[in-house]
Order: structure tokens, then sequence, then C-alpha cells
């Protein structure tokens, strides 16, 4: 038996001596690393990038004939050629005008399926999801029989709301799952609050949950109003008349069997990209923030 006399005449423990660490090579921390080893990978990567579009603007402002890799002197004869001779002007107004009228049409109609998903329950609310995701699995192409026949019927062919109304639909499925996504992630508390101080659904939607929806709202515009700039299909086969025509339409134009205008080309693909550019330069942050928060809740 061990006693309390024992315990307190044993000798105490001796204290743990730290050993040493044996030389060796350090592994260097991330902060550590050297600056070549982060810049290098990134220069080469730059330079792929940029290249092209060096060589585009090259095109655009050097004179005809020059075979300079320094756009010195400059000239500007090929953006007046395809801006006025070309129909650039008329081309590039019409691009505004589908872009604009599918952001707001596909925004509009987005909130009001997104909202319905997200605070509604149905019973085939799963099913209806279910057809949203698999019609993003639909090439555009095979809609076009379709949608001609329907806007043949209609009388619109040769009319910008055909192309308006069919970039809209095309864009539908991914922008209502989109905001439905955003929605859910606003607490349902906040309408109901609303709802207790006398507010109406719409109204509440409209003070409280709207505001919240911003980076939502301006990613999936964003998206819808890129995607019809750009978009070459639909455009092509519903609008015949060039004075209808977008400006992917007219890039293809500039491009003929025999020959192709480099300088025309490449300063109509300036005009069709800057406007994109300086959107994107804009709205970048809301636009990754829309995403990211839409995705996060399914």
């Amino acid at each position: 038996m061990i006693t309390k006399e024992a315990v307190a005449a044993a000798p105490a423990p001796a204290l743990a001596v730290p050993v040493p660490a044996r030389p060796g090579k350090k592994r260097p921390a991330w902060d550590e690393v050297p600056r070549w080893q982060i810049y290098l990978p990134l220069g080469i990567y730059l330079v792929f990038t940029l290249i092209p579009f060096y060589w585009i603007l090259l095109f655009a402002v050097r004179p005809v004939g020059s075979t300079s890799l320094v756009p010195w002197p400059m000239t500007t004869e090929h953006f007046e050629k395809v801006w006025t001779d070309r129909g650039f002007g008329t081309y590039f107004t019409n691009s505004v005008y589908v872009g604009l009228a599918t952001l707001v049409m596909t925004t509009l109609v987005a909130l009001a399926g997104g909202y319905a998903l997200a605070r509604f329950d149905f019973k085939i609310k799963r099913v209806f999801m279910l057809a949203l995701l698999c019609s993003q699995f639909v090439p555009g192409a095979l809609l076009l029989v379709p949608l001609f026949e329907i806007f043949a019927g209609l009388q619109m062919i040769n009319s910008l709301g055909s192309v308006i109304i069919a970039e809209t639909v095309f864009q539908l499925p991914l922008s209502i799952i989109l905001i439905s996504n955003f929605i859910k992630n606003v607490p349902y508390s906040l309408e109901e609050a609303a709802w207790v101080d006398g507010c109406g659904r719409f109204r509440a939607f409209r003070i409280v949950v709207l505001p919240l929806l911003r980076p939502g709202l301006i990613a999936v515009g964003s998206f819808a109003f890129v995607h019809s700039w750009n978009h070459f299909l639909f455009a092509l086969m519903f609008l015949n008349n060039q004075h209808k025509q977008t400006i992917p339409v007219g890039l293809n134009s500039l491009m003929s069997a025999d020959s192709v205008d480099l300088g025309a080309l490449a300063a109509g693909g300036i005009v069709a990209a800057v406007p994109v550019v300086i959107v994107f330069a804009f709205i970048q942050k809301w636009l990754i923030t829309g995403f990211s928060a839409g995705a996060v809740k399914g």
C-alpha cells in the first residue's frame, strides 16, 4: 500500500530536455517562394493570351499593304470602312437593342420564376427543375426549325422581336435556377416581418428581398446580354434583311469564299468586343458575387 509519506519522499520527475532538431534543409513557406517562380508562369500565360489581341489590333490599325509588326503609322481607315461602307453602325444599333431587350425580359421572367421555385411548394416542382436542367443539354440548332415555323406563322421573320424571344427562351432555364438559388439565401423571416408590418407579398418582395438580389440580377442580366450579343445562329436564320442583322452576322459577311479583308475583319472584331469588355470591367465584382452566391444552395 502506497502511503502519503512514500509519495512525499519520492524524487521529483526530471524535466524533459528538448532534443535539438536535426540540421537539414528547411522547406520554404509559400511566402518564401522566389518571385520568379510565380511571375514566370504568369508571364508565359499572359503572352499566349495577349498575342491574339495584339494581332487583331495590329491588323485593325495597320495601313493596307503594310507588313510591319509595329502598328505605326496607325490608320483608322478599316474602322471607317466597316462602320459606314459595311453597315456596322446599323449592326451595332441592332445588337444593342437585342441585347438590352433580352436582358430585361430574361431578368423579369427569371425573377418571377425563381421566386416561385424558392418560396412555393407544388407537386411538379422537382419535375420542373429537372426539365429546366435537361433543357440545358439541348443544342440551339435543334430549336431552329420549330422556332422558324412559329415565327413564320406569327409573321415575325425579319423582325428583331423574333431574335429577342428566341434568345430569352434560350437563356431562361439557367437564369431561373440561378435566381431561385439566390432567393433561397435570403431569410424568409425578413418577408414575414414585412408582412407583420402591413406589407403585402409583392410590396415586401420589392422593399425587402429585391435590394438583396442585386448581385444575382446583375449576374443573370449580364450573362443574357453577352450571350445575345455574341450569338450568331438565331440572327442568321431569322433575319434576312441586311438592315436588321446584328454584329455576328455582319462579321460573317466580311468573309467570302475567294478572299477575306483582314483589316476590316479585325476592325469589326474590335467593334464587337469593346462593349462586352467595358460591361465586364464595370460589373466583374457583382458578377462573381452573384454566380457564387447563386450556387451555394440548390
